[in-house]
């Protein structure tokens, strides 16, 4: 539930605000002055605060200085009477999301409190996906397949074509997506993601184009999708192979247009977006159950990234790179791998991929003994088929935590296996979420797919 706090000196006003308010869904903090306003702000991190400007003692004005001073980062609307217009103007100048004028109108109230909370969202979206390919590891690897890679991303990165990217799960998929972005003249606009095998089937649709108030059970306000917060900036389609059949139609009408309409709604959208497109499986037959015209649509410009286990003379690059890079993060001194070890991790065969590979080195930073990491400070790797290893692997456990993980971690390994990597299918089967599925196989970097070789 999204929090607002109207601080405002009229008691009827915030009466009046709390009721509609309330009505709508929202939580709601009230305040009667500038000064107990702050203190609610310090005691409860609003998500919207609408603040009159005209109060006795501390007027708006001061508010909005000590907000901005204090770090706040959420919206602030300001609410005026018709005498204080260019006052509550100045204030959208310094700052405010935007302001609305007494006597409040109730319709352009809730439209513009759920905007400013959905551009806020966009905003911290774009400010962590920012952060995290400042501090993302770059392209790292010699191999031919990562030249080809970074050969790749240096062409397409400054067009407008719309790109797919497949592979395996854990190949780095999202940073060749990011490189692409900051490559391209888009790159102070936002790149938006959607995980498609994360979203409920139902709701892929609304995630993409937003959905209008009451459009189905639920919806109990306007919502801007990602297509439409992706406007000027790049849209990121990650596993887009798991997107139901009829979202694919709309996704191709609104690729294809650059236009769409929001769930439940009649009103044309139009947006400019390039389109970045994901999977981990061959989407190029009809078996694959994706519609061929979208695929035709979004294979224009299309690179396959190899699995980590194809890679043998990166992994010791990887290693030292994610060694470096994490004890930078975690503050403490790095750690060598000795020469067995690497030996050792150049002949596993990777499952997980490169995402496996850091989660490891993470792990080796913080538990090994020593400065220089050996063969015996290895834990079992998860997605090993061994069920010898297995055994061993579940007696080497530090607690039970640690056993609960691992243990989990091959189990499902197994029934993927069983189910011939159709995560859908072992999702059935073991009677859970295929989103939950999914973050299982993120968690221990399960294989998805036949071992080749």
């Amino acid at each position: 539930m999204k929090t607002v706090l109207v601080i405002d000196d009229e008691i009827a006003i915030r009466e009046t605000l709390e009721q509609i308010l309330s009505y709508e869904g929202y939580g709601v903090l009230k305040a009667g002055s500038g000064a107990e306003g702050l203190k609610k702000v310090a005691a409860d991190s609003p998500d919207v605060i609408l603040l009159d400007i005209k109060m006795p003692g501390m007027d708006g004005f001061e508010v909005l200085q000590r907000l901005f001073a204090d770090g706040f980062g959420k919206p602030v609307i300001v609410i005026s009477g018709h005498g204080n217009i260019e006052t509550a103007v100045e204030a959208v100048r310094q700052g405010a999301y935007d302001f609305l004028e007494k006597p409040l109108d109730r319709a352009r109230l809730l439209v513009t409190i759920a905007n400013c909370i959905d551009h806020h969202e966009v905003l911290s979206d774009k400010r962590i996906l920012q952060e995290q390919t400042a501090g993302a590891h770059p392209l790292v690897g010699e191999s031919p397949g990562m030249k080809e890679v970074r050969a790749f991303v240096e062409k397409v990165g400054p067009s407008e074509a719309t790109v797919l990217i497949t592979g395996e799960n854990g190949t780095g998929k999202e940073l060749v997506v990011g490189a692409i972005h900051r490559a391209s003249a888009r790159r102070d606009r936002p790149l938006v993601e959607v995980n498609c095998a994360a979203i409920p089937r139902d709701l892929v649709e609304s995630e993409l184009f937003g959905h209008e108030k009451g459009s189905f059970t639920g919806a109990d306000r306007q919502r801007i999708g990602k297509f439409e917060m992706a406007d000027g900036g790049t849209l990121f389609l990650d596993e887009i192979g798991d997107m139901n059949e009829e979202a694919q139609a709309k996704v191709l009408k609104a690729v294809e247009e650059n236009r769409f309409q929001r769930v439940g709604g009649t009103e044309t959208k139009s947006v400019d977006v390039r389109i970045v497109a994901a999977s981990n499986r061959d989407l190029s037959s009809r078996e694959s159950g994706f519609r061929q015209d979208l695929f035709f649509r979004l294979n224009v410009l299309a690179i396959h990234l190899p699995p980590l286990r194809e890679r043998g003379d990166d992994i010791e690059l990887l290693l030292e790179w994610f060694m470096a890079d994490l004890a930078a993060r975690l503050k403490t001194k790095p750690r060598r791998f000795g020469p067995e070890t690497v030996a050792l991790l150049r002949e596993y065969s990777w499952p997980g991929n490169v995402r496996e590979l850091r989660n490891l080195v993470e792990r080796l930073l913080i538990l090994a003994a020593g400065d220089v990491i050996k063969p015996s400070d290895l834990p079992l790797l998860p997605g090993a088929d061994s069920e010898q290893d297995h055994e061993l692997g579940f007696f080497q456990c530090r607690d039970f935590q640690e056993f609960k993980s691992v243990s989990e971690g091959a189990f499902l390994q197994h029934k993927l296996k069983e189910n011939l990597y159709n995560v859908s299918k072992t999702a059935e089967a073991l009677g859970m979420q295929r989103s939950n599925l999914y973050k299982k196989i993120s968690k221990y970097g399960l294989r998805t797919q036949p071992e080749v070789g």
